[in-house]
């Protein structure tokens, strides 16, 4: 049985749709969602091998013409040169503005498809389908898209809302535990940020979750989605409270820029990020740390840095984060479990402190 749960941002509004098997009724969403009759499906090489068939044939029987473009798969190959070879790929395929670009992957997928469909032609119809868990939960909603540059992730991009994004529960099966555990992160997160219940609830259900369970797999997706949608509607562009989803992300960025793209997972970089923030919190409840780090434990992710990054390279690096305003980063914290808050009062020792702290835990 699927679940909708409306992004209401006036004509900008749309629909997440959740559910197994909705891959096979795809085309009829968009179709619901999407004037075009031209589609470009932007995936990676194994995404499209499994499932870009399926999508094809959807869109077939909902009356759109499809095509395939796949770019490289990994978060080193999100940048400007792999949007350059989309547009070239959308030219080929002489899609035009009434055309339909949809984003069939991760995160890395969505995010560049996003991009891409934002500035060719100054805007075409975009359409999410993510793949993995943490794109289902987090990636895929909110209309954020962009690239990497060298020197920091995500620094260059746009806000530009999908038409609708098609979660299929089901495809979580093929995908690989590591991934599957990175995204628990995301998951982790809006518990920690939003909703106390719902860190509780998946206190209580973590085994059913990763034993992929499809009724509590898809409460837990649900709840996730619920939780963004509720800040993105009332704060589309980042400008007050949607900044408390960057929770953990400030030292994960740091992590991935200086690890290398692709070595760490954006969840498990995220899981660091979140214990570190944790420890940088000022008068955090007795059991703040303990209770996050034992989650993220018994989901399989990582509480400390990997080995070799030491900590004035990790604070030099936050200093390139999207985040920093007129000189001062802006943190994400909370000091109790549902509720987070911005700072500009984390002071580069006050992070070393942490940092220190979080590998001796």
């Amino acid at each position: 049985m699927s679940k909708s749960i409306r992004i209401d941002l006036d004509e900008r509004g749309y629909e997440i749709h959740i559910g197994e098997g909705l891959l096979g009724n795809a085309g009829e969403l968009i179709v619901q969602a999407c004037k075009g009759k031209s589609a470009a499906i932007v995936t990676n090489r194994r995404v499209s091998d499994l499932y870009a068939g399926r999508l094809l044939e959807s869109l077939k029987q909902a009356g759109i013409t499809g095509n395939v473009i796949t770019i490289p798969t990994g978060e080193r190959f999100k940048t400007l040169r792999t949007v350059a070879r989309v547009y070239e790929k959308l030219l080929d395929q002489r899609l035009d503005r009434t055309g339909v670009v949809i984003g069939l992957g991760g995160g890395v997928v969505g995010d560049l498809t996003g991009f891409a469909a934002a500035t060719y032609l100054r805007g075409v119809d975009f359409i999410q389908i993510p793949t993995s868990l943490l794109a289902q939960v987090d990636a895929s909603v909110g209309g954020k898209t962009g690239v990497n540059l060298p020197r920091g992730k995500n620094l260059v991009g746009a806000f530009y809302q999908p038409k609708t994004v098609i979660i299929d529960v089901s495809v979580l099966r093929s995908l690989p535990s590591r991934e599957f555990r990175s995204g628990l992160a995301e998951v982790i997160k809006h518990g920690i940020i939003r909703d106390r219940k719902y860190f509780d609830f998946l206190e209580a259900n973590l085994p059913a979750i990763r034993r992929l369970e499809p009724s509590i797999l898809e409460q837990t997706i649900a709840g996730s989605c619920e939780i963004k949608a509720d800040v993105v509607r009332q704060d589309e562009r980042e400008a007050g409270l949607r900044r408390i989803l960057n929770y953990g992300h400030t030292v994960a960025h740091a992590v991935e820029t200086l690890t290398g793209y692709g070595q760490i997972r954006h969840g498990e970089a995220v899981s660091i990020g979140m214990v570190t923030a944790a420890l940088a919190a000022p008068n955090p409840e007795t059991d703040l740390v303990p209770k996050i780090i034992g989650l993220l434990k018994a989901a399989g992710l990582p509480i400390k840095l990997p080995e070799g990054l030491g900590h004035e390279r990790i604070v030099a690096a936050m200093g390139l984060d999207k985040k920093v305003a007129h000189g001062r980063l802006h943190a994400v914290l909370v000091n109790e479990i549902g509720k987070a808050f911005v700072s500009d009062q984390v002071t580069p020792d006050i992070w070393k402190r942490a940092l220190q702290e979080q590998s001796e835990q």
